[in-house]
């Protein structure tokens, strides 16, 4: 399986892992103290939500990004 192109910039990058890493923490601290199903629901998806941006910061690949056609100045190619 071939990487994915780099479409995020460098400092974005950075700020997707640490906010993509405190999200998790935060998000396993409160379900260990969670009740109730909507609750419960909620706090997995800020758990995911910040899986996402730990990944894609991770990868330096947004796929919404590529779909979109968008890159950042930082990383473009110039021929």
């Amino acid at each position: 399986m071939k990487r994915p192109e780099i479409n995020i910039a460098p400092l974005e990058r950075l700020g997707r892992v640490a906010v993509g890493a405190g999200t998790v923490a935060l998000g396993a601290v409160l379900l260990g103290t969670a009740s109730g199903v909507l609750i419960v629901t909620l706090e997995v998806l800020l758990v995911l939500a910040g899986l996402d941006l730990l990944v894609t910061g991770a990868l330096g690949h947004c796929p919404l990004y590529r779909r979109w056609g968008y890159v950042p100045a930082s990383v473009r190619r110039t021929s």
